[in-house]
């Protein structure tokens, strides 16, 4: 089954999405799951180079008693999934392009879901910038990925107008929120939805790729 998780990586209800869905087809083994990562910026306009990590959550969230909620929150989510958040590491919001070309660079190899979890990892655990080249390098030599081929690859600038490309592409479909799954190309549903709600939609989906080859 066809599985579209339009994501950000600098989002960490995509993280927790991630792992939510991730349980939901573990109890649904004979589903074969084929994910496409689908790129989305929640900053378009970032900086190449990023910005500082206080100075972009109070532009974008005003007080440090709402980033604090907001902290929280993921933090409480983070936990029942696994994922020790560790918010307090990251120095600085990265543009999101980089970790993005990366994870577009490794389709269609058996190393790319592993990828998209080390980049989390690497942001929101161990607070590394993951908009630099040498992080995002040894990040993909880790999943298996040529590390060189990997640093050219960043360092040449491809990869860019099809990362802005699909943005656009996702918002024209009227994407306004990240995690957004597409289950079969017809079941959407937004959010990081428990596993429960995910398993029934790929029940659904299921469902309706069996009634369109029966007739």
């Amino acid at each position: 089954m066809r599985i579209d998780v339009i994501f950000d990586t600098i989002c960490p209800w995509c993280y927790i999405g991630k792992h939510r869905l991730e349980r939901a087809l573990a109890r649904r083994p004979d589903v074969v799951p084929e994910i496409r990562w689908r790129p989305f910026l929640l900053n378009p306009e970032m900086p190449a180079g990023g910005l500082d990590r206080q100075i972009y959550l109070e532009r974008k969230f005003g007080s440090n008693y709402r980033i604090h909620r907001l902290h929280s929150a993921a933090a409480a989510a983070g936990e029942a999934e696994g994922i020790p958040f560790a918010f307090d590491r990251i120095k600085r919001t990265p543009s999101s392009v980089n970790s993005q070309r990366i994870i577009h660079f490794a389709s269609g190899k058996s190393g790319q879901a592993e990828l998209v979890e080390a980049i989390f990892q690497a942001y929101f655990i161990d607070g590394q910038d993951i908009g630099d080249i040498g992080v995002l390098r040894r990040l993909g030599e880790a999943c298996g990925l040529p590390g060189k081929a990997v640093e050219a690859y960043l360092l040449s600038g491809a990869g860019i107008p099809a990362i802005e490309a699909e943005n656009a592409r996702m918002h024209r479909l009227g994407v306004s929120g990240v995690p957004c799954y597409i289950f079969a190309d017809r079941y959407a549903v937004a959010g990081a939805q428990e596993p429960d709600l995910l398993a029934r939609l790929l029940d659904i989906a299921r469902e309706a790729e069996l009634e369109t080859v029966a007739g």
